[in-house]
């Protein structure tokens, strides 16, 4: 059984670039994320903003329930359900920001509410794969000193 009075849990995509000077303890949690063991979420943070990196942070919630104990395995279903609704989102973190053990009729649930994080260097919110800028490669610019035209490309 995992903690369920630590309501927060954060989740970090394999591979995700963190700053140098941020060490993270992390367990397998399923193919593709680890599970943050260490630091917590407020350090963590910390640790991120210190080096001039950004930890943004989506304020819209999203909620999954499972049909389980209150067990890692329970809340594993219960995240692969958040992130099945967000796959089209570019995102390389998640913060399950509660966890609530719950029955119905007799039946263990497990609730969780969370939010998509992303952890990266730059200040906006734009993958630098995605930000292109396209300028047609017939448009010609004339220089102001020489009169001459530069082909930009």
């Amino acid at each position: 059984m995992f903690d369920t009075k630590k309501n927060t849990v954060i989740l970090i995509r394999d591979g995700t670039a963190l700053p140098p000077n941020v060490s993270v303890v992390s367990n397998a949690f399923f193919p593709g994320w680890r599970i943050v063991t260490s630091p917590d979420r407020s350090a963590l943070t910390r640790g991120i903003e210190a080096a001039h990196w950004n930890f943004f942070y989506r304020a819209e919630e999203t909620r999954a329930t499972a049909l389980g104990t209150e067990s890692l395995h329970t809340l594993r279903r219960a995240v692969k359900g958040i992130l099945a609704k967000q796959e089209q989102q570019s995102f390389n973190s998640l913060e399950v920001t509660a966890i609530a053990a719950k029955r119905l009729l007799g039946i263990p649930l497990l609730h969780i509410v969370a939010h998509i994080r992303h952890i990266q260097e730059s200040s906006a919110l734009v993958l630098a794969k995605d930000f292109v800028i396209r300028v047609p490669g017939s448009l010609a610019i004339e220089s102001a000193i020489g009169g001459e035209q530069h082909a930009v490309a």
